[in-house]
């Protein structure tokens, strides 16, 4: 298992770490709100992994069969470590090649605000908010713990699913078995 997970886990974690370095170097060109689009896509197409890890294991490891708890297990183990890679390449391009990130987003945050036409009032809240963020960001431990968390809400329903998929399947190529 642990080979499986470690495995997947990499390959997730590369993929959605790539997407990250290439969609930033391009935010000027594509914007912030593409480029969360792009992020969360790139997301998703990490943790297909996710799955393929799953069966992978189900199929060559355990005998082909898998209870649910366990693939649920690997699964969510894969997306840690997806995660994991993640925060470790934003901290590390965060420092490195977008320092003044945060400045840039609140810049883009308020002329956004003020193109709407929101009041004062929010403009104010949502640049103390923004200050605090850079204030969280200053604590690499915070950091790391903010950006773990980002790509979670994402990999932990494919997990879930992608365990789930993986029951269907093989109850279903075993019926195919017994009527062939």
């Amino acid at each position: 298992m642990k080979k499986t997970v470690i495995t997947y886990g990499l390959i997730s974690g590369a993929i959605s770490a790539a997407a990250m370095v290439v969609t930033g170097l391009q935010a000027d060109k594509i914007g912030f709100d593409n480029g969360a689009v792009i992020g969360y896509i790139s997301m998703v197409v990490a943790f297909s992994f996710v799955y393929f890890g799953i069966l992978s294991y189900r199929n060559n490891v355990s005998g082909g069969r898998v209870s649910y708890s366990r693939a649920l297990s690997i699964g969510l183990l894969i997306v840690v470590i997806s995660c994991i890679c993640y925060a470790i390449t934003w901290a590390v391009v965060y420092h490195t090649l977008f320092p003044d990130f945060i400045e840039k987003y609140t810049t883009y945050t308020i002329a956004k605000m003020k193109a709407k036409g929101a009041p004062a009032s929010e403009i104010d809240k949502q640049l103390m908010q923004m200050q605090q963020y850079k204030e969280v960001y200053k604590n690499p431990v915070m950091m790391l713990l903010f950006t773990f968390i980002e790509p979670l809400p994402v990999g932990v329903p494919i997990a879930f699913v992608s365990a789930f998929l993986v029951q269907i399947r093989r109850k279903t190529a075993i019926a195919d078995q017994v009527f062939v």
